[in-house]
């Protein structure tokens, strides 16, 4: 079928009652600081945290009874695999989930305790995409493809119909775009229901696909992301040919970006997002001029994010705006130095974390000590109060992490 909006209006009353209508709210500190009017959907306050659950439920519903019996397989990257499992299972159906080894372990676990059959094969979602076309030719199960099919994309457009419905004064849509499914259904009802509106889609700097293959260029991507959730090198022929004629542009995000976007939504929002739910924010952020007050929806498309990988952006984005910093500081090496070193930083409100007292690797003279002090401090003004105040004592002092201090150091 040729997806439409009636499509997408059938999927919405087929999910009501099953899907959680997530609500879509003004954002009014995100705005001030992007000059945009911000909506925020929440699609990671689904029951399995992401969006995957609408499309999924929807072609699920769609299969006969024979195809209920027999099962179904999906490969997916982690949310697509949740909504299906999660689902199947309510519905009595064998679920068999192919995951790239790679994928977070919070999202296979929770695949897992859904009740699903889960395996582990390939590196990147293209190779376990391979190998489930594969296993479902062998064993005879219906695939429920992440997004390049007509009725998950059905699915996933119903977020859209609900943003209009809540907010409709939008005048623009920044949607993630991993494999194409979830801006295509939204693009195809968001159009349908209000032409004028401009949909943009974003992609990690490094997975590019359809932004290159819109471009007519030859598909180059890098290995990983941290939105690992968008990671797809091939993104559906029928997303494909809806983003062509919908879609008004595609933004790139680099890493750092959706980081950052990442700790945003955290601190101001207080919502946990993965890094491709944060994509949007991250495109805002980086082409706020071009968005400037226009009414803009962001999809937080989903929330599982591995806790290792959270506290690692949380120690980096803290690290980028100088409250988590090392200092090196050159000292004698006498009794007491140390101490008094250390009692200068506290005496200016550093609190000291680790101190790494070094000696033997260094070209130094003799008597003389390198201390890299890891503290946390209130930001850039703060630092530079303490690093003034050891240096009014007699102190040289460095820092060597400079490339990730970007408000000390700007290119």
């Amino acid at each position: 079928m040729n997806l439409t909006l009636k499509h997408v209006q059938a999927a919405a009353e087929r999910l009501r009652g099953n899907i959680l209508m997530t609500p879509c709210t003004y954002s009014r500190t995100l705005s001030k600081i992007t000059g945009a009017e911000v909506f925020l959907k929440f699609e990671n306050l689904q029951f399995t945290a992401a969006f995957k659950e609408r499309g999924a439920l929807n072609k699920l519903l769609s299969l006969t009874p024979a195809e209920c019996r027999r099962g179904v397989i999906a490969m997916s990257a982690g949310n697509h695999a949740q909504g299906v499992a999660y689902h199947a299972k309510r519905l009595g159906i064998p679920a068999v989930i192919v995951m790239p080894r790679h994928t977070p372990n919070v999202k296979v676990e929770h695949t897992r305790a859904h009740g699903a059959e889960v395996i582990l094969e390939g590196d990147t979602f293209d190779e376990a995409s391979r190998f489930t076309r594969r296993l479902a030719r062998r064993r005879k199960l219906t695939l429920v493809h992440p997004y390049d099919d007509d009725r998950v994309m059905a699915g996933q457009g119903t977020i859209a119909l609900e943003m209009l419905a809540q907010q409709p004064g939008l005048e623009v849509l920044l949607v993630p775009i991993g494999g194409g499914g979830l801006i295509a259904g939204m693009a195809v009802a968001a159009k349908g229901i209000k032409p004028d509106l401009e949909v943009f889609g974003v992609q990690s700097e490094r997975f590019p696909a359809m932004a290159q293959w819109i471009a007519g260029e030859p598909v180059h991507c890098d290995r990983f992301t941290v939105a690992e959730g968008i990671a797809v090198r091939n993104p559906g022929r029928r997303s494909r040919r809806v983003v062509q004629r919908l879609v008004r542009n595609i933004l790139l995000a680099g890493e750092g970006e959706i980081e950052d976007a990442v700790l945003m939504l955290l601190q101001i929002e207080k919502t946990v997002v993965e890094g491709a739910g944060a994509c949007g924010l991250a495109a805002l952020l980086k082409y706020r001029r071009r968005f400037r007050q226009k009414r803009v929806g962001l999809v937080l498309c989903g929330g599982n994010i591995d806790l290792m990988v959270l506290s690692s952006i949380i120690q980096r984005g803290l690290a980028r705006d100088a409250q988590l910093v090392r200092l090196r500081v050159k000292t004698r090496d006498v009794p007491g130095e140390l101490g008094r070193v250390s009692g200068l930083i506290g005496e200016h409100g550093g609190n000291i974390m680790e101190v790494h007292h070094q000696r033997a690797f260094s070209a130094e003279p003799l008597q003389t000590a390198m201390v890299d002090f890891t503290m946390r401090t209130r930001g850039v003004d703060h630092l530079s109060r303490i690093v003034r105040g050891l240096r009014d004592a007699g102190y040289r002092t460095s820092l060597p992490d400079r490339d990730v201090l970007p408000r000390l150091y700007p290119k």
